[in-house]
C-alpha cells in the first residue's frame, strides 16, 4: 500500500522542513503556511522514502523525512517514474503531477547540509484539484 509517512513545513524556501500533524491543502495553492504555496506548478512537493534510504545506503547519517524540502514524504510508489498529468489522492486531496525532478540551484541549504539532494532526480510536483486535510499514515490512490 502506498501511502505518507510525514508532512512536512518550512516558511522559508531553499530550507529543510519540519513534520507537523497534518497538513492543510488548498486548491491551486498547495499546502497552506509553506513557502512553496502559491498558484504555480510547484506548489506541492513528494519525495519517496525509498530515494532518502538510497542516500542513507550511500553513507548520509541523520537522514529524515523532510531533509530534502519535501511537503509529503511517501512510502510504497516509484514517484519519479510517474507521468506527468498523472492523479491521485490523498485523503479527499486530489492532485495531478506537474513536474518531475528540478535543478538544484547554488546554496541550496539541503545540498550544503546532506552533500547531495536527491530531490533533483527523484522528487516530484504537483498542483491540488480538490483541497482537504492530509496526515502520516494516509494511503495513496491513483486515479484512473
Amino acid at each position: 500500500m502506498a501511502s505518507i509517512v510525514s508532512v512536512n513545513i518550512s516558511d522559508r524556501k531553499g530550507v529543510i522542513k519540519k513534520p507537523i500533524e497534518y497538513g492543510e491543502f488548498e486548491v491551486e495553492l498547495g499546502m497552506k503556511g509553506d513557502a512553496h504555496s502559491g498558484p504555480w506548478h510547484r506548489m506541492v512537493s513528494l519525495l519517496a522514502q525509498e530515494s532518502i534510504d538510497k542516500m542513507t545506503n550511500k553513507g548520509v547519517i541523520g537522514l529524515v523525512p523532510g531533509k530534502f524540502a519535501e511537503n509529503l514524504t511517501t512510502v510504497g510508489v516509484d514517484l519519479h517514474h510517474l507521468p506527468i498529468g498523472t492523479q491521485f489522492k490523498v485523503s479527499d486531496v486530489l492532485f495531478e503531477v506537474t513536474q518531475i525532478g528540478k535543478e538544484c540551484h547554488l546554496g541550496c541549504e539541503i545540498r550544503n547540509q546532506v552533500g547531495d539532494c536527491i530531490m533533483p532526480r527523484e522528487g516530484i510536483f504537483a498542483r491540488v484539484l480538490v483541497g482537504g486535510i492530509i496526515k502520516p499514515g494516509d494511503e495513496i490512490v491513483f486515479v484512473d
